[in-house]
């Protein structure tokens, strides 16, 4: 039921994904590890669709959710590395309208490590404005910020991606999907994608859902911190239509394979290579908070837009780790420390329980096993 291929090293990550997948834990997945551009894990295996009609091949994307927001992190970086953005000057400086109801200070600091106070909107909008991308942001340019922004981190689950986005848009002039496209996929020859075309859709898995897998958006509005979940409201399911697809919404739809997550984390646990120099790196991966999401009742680590590793972190016990997971259980990362760039995607979307951190935790002590 897998496939793929591992370094001897590694040969019990074949045994752990085997083992979630006939827990039930999994449904399809795939587990990619990349050391010096070495591919020393590249696994797949379980099916692409509920109906158990498609096996997951090589070349299977799937909905990444928010690990997507990693890949605009970088993207960012770049920019600020060339000097078209700043991490510390007022995004409004490249985005004028953004200086509206009391934003004219906020940088992309404070956006980039949830604090910014835009966790999301009070304008009702459906989620056909989001796909349009300027209803969306015409609406965070106009908005008041929902606290003090700099006071308190809260997840800014959607909002994050189109508000980095656009001021790279402002400063580039390209949108995030063609910006990663050119850049970034392109360069390392990479199966990712931020607006996925009609013509890939039969390689898109089908994404699938326990009864839990919400229970986090629930947590979120119990404490007071729901805008992220409304105008507009995406639900565990959407990625399985043609219109978020289709859509850049770079702090949740991407599409890619574990490989060539690894590959690009890989590539920055190496320092950067041709994408960004290890200064520029170092900058983006700079701590900015360290403390408690208020929203998720949870400890985290953020640098600008990419989650910090630690002991509590999903992305590797190494504080030197940078990188982020997706809703449902998706995690990429790089390891300095290690050399590694590591990936894991799957298409059964989990809660928090037992279950999936079993599934969590078999993968992450597999590899980290092998070191």
């Amino acid at each position: 039921m897998v496939q793929g291929t591992t370094h001897p090293r590694f040969a019990a990550c074949r045994e752990a994904m085997a083992a979630n997948l006939a827990d039930g834990y999994d449904l399809g997945c795939g587990l990619a590890v990349v050391e010096d551009g070495e591919v020393l894990v590249d696994l797949w295996g379980g099916f692409a669709d509920a109906a158990q009609t498609r096996p997951w091949r090589a070349d299977t994307l799937v909905n990444i959710w928010s690990t997507t927001k990693g890949v605009m992190a970088l993207a960012v970086a770049m920019a600020v590395e060339r000097g078209q953005l700043s991490y510390t000057t007022p995004v409004a400086e490249v985005w004028p309208e953004f200086a509206a109801g009391g934003k004219e200070a906020i940088s992309l600091d404070l956006i980039m490590s949830h604090r910014a106070g835009l966790n999301g909107v009070e304008t009702p909008l459906e989620l056909d404005d989001l796909y349009a991308w300027t209803p969306y942001v015409e609406a965070l340019a106009a908005q008041t910020p929902l606290w003090e922004p700099g006071s308190r981190c809260v997840y800014h689950a959607l909002s994050y991606g189109h508000l980095t986005a656009e001021s790279l848009r402002r400063a580039d002039g390209r949108m995030p999907g063609a910006f990663i496209a050119d850049e970034i996929a392109g360069p390392l020859g990479l199966d990712l994608h931020v607006g996925l075309p009609e013509s890939e859709d039969h390689r898109a898995a089908e994404i699938t859902a326990s009864d839990d897998s919400s229970e986090w958006v629930a947590e979120i509005e119990r404490t007071g911190y729901g805008h992220a979940m409304k105008n507009p409201s995406a639900h565990a399911l959407t990625p399985n239509e043609r219109g978020w697809r289709a859509a850049e919404i770079p702090g949740g739809n991407g599409q890619a394979t574990a490989l060539a997550l690894a590959t690009l984390y890989g590539t920055l646990a190496g320092g950067g290579g041709d994408l960004i120099s290890p200064g520029g790196l170092k900058a983006a991966t700079a701590e900015r908070f360290d403390g408690m999401d208020v929203s998720m009742n949870a400890p985290t680590r953020f640098g600008a837009g990419y989650r910090l590793g630690g002991p509590e972190s999903q992305i590797g016990p190494n504080p030197n780790s940078f990188g982020h997971t997706g809703w449902g259980g998706a995690f990429a990362f790089a390891d300095p420390d290690a050399g590694l760039g590591v990936a894991y995607v799957m298409n059964r979307m989990l809660g928090y329980a037992d279950d999936a951190m079993t599934r969590h935790c078999r993968m992450m002590d597999t590899i980290y096993g092998a070191l």
